[in-house]
């Protein structure tokens, strides 16, 4: 029996300092659509009290946690510990990418390095996460988006953060027009990947929509093709022509109310 490819080795790097242990079932479940997360590591000082929702879950993922003591105030010995181990797995020539998982713009340089080498960077934070650090990953997953429906009941709902679909049609608007299409139809995959690349953490979900093609439709701003046995495809809508400077409206033309017949003479 043939084996399947196998999925491409992502190296798992959390940083519980600045990570909610809330997020951890909905982080593995993003990370298997990336590839096999072969290494999972997380590194502080789980001593105090902070970080015990992580010490609870560790098995639960078989994540390795990587004490680091605070000797000294201001300090940060889990982020040094997390780039040093990081460098040394990425000169191991066994992993295809890696996943940061902090808020901290500390690891831009480190994201930087890792592609550098060719090597693919998925980081995952929340909202605050300087640009710097989400623009140096491959792509960037808000944290916020994990929460969405992963509250159990008598949990209060986390805090959303969405932009109305509508929102969306710049970004869409600008990466369609940068694409060569003679008809101004493209294809809503190669769509997706252009965002990928145009903006590293665009998704759907910061617009209130689970798919890319929820997120056109609901905008308003697109026409799609949705052709039986044909991939679906989406451009914009054209735009009223625009009336010349000084030009008065035109009115608007009134409807006429049907004539009323006259009465039969009565026989």
């Amino acid at each position: 029996m043939a084996l399947e490819p196998r999925s491409p080795r992502l190296a798992v790097l959390i940083d519980a300092d600045n990570t909610s242990a809330k997020i951890a079932d909905r982080l593995f479940e993003e990370i298997a659509q990336l590839g096999e997360a072969s290494v999972r590591r997380i590194y502080g000082d789980f001593t105090r009290t902070a970080l015990r929702g992580w010490t609870d879950i560790l098995a639960k993922h078989a994540i390795i946690a990587h004490q680091q003591f605070a000797y000294v105030t201001g300090k940060n010995a889990s982020d040094i510990a997390l780039v040093i181990d990081a460098m040394d797995l990425m000169h191991s020539g066994r992993f295809e990418g890696f996943c940061l998982v902090s808020s901290d713009s500390d690891f831009t340089r480190l994201a930087a390095r890792i592609r550098e080498e060719g090597l693919d960077v998925f980081g995952f934070g929340e909202r605050k996460t300087p640009e710097s650090f989400r623009q140096a990953c491959r792509r960037f997953i808000y944290t916020e988006n994990l929460l969405v429906g992963a509250t159990k009941p008598g949990e209060p709902a986390p805090a959303r953060d969405q932009h109305a679909p509508s929102a969306a049609v710049p970004i869409l608007k600008k990466v369609i027009a940068q694409m060569d299409s003679e008809d101004g139809w493209v294809g809503l995959g190669q769509l997706g990947q252009r965002l990928a690349n145009f903006a590293s953490d665009f998704d759907p979900r910061s617009y209130g929509c689970a798919k890319l093609s929820d997120l056109v439709r609901k905008s308003g701003g697109f026409e799609i093709d949705s052709s039986e046995g044909r991939r679906l495809k989406v451009r914009l809508k054209p735009e009223a022509p625009a009336r010349a400077e000084g030009e008065a409206p035109k009115p608007r033309r009134r409807r006429r109310a049907p004539a009323k017949s006259a009465p039969k003479p009565a026989a």
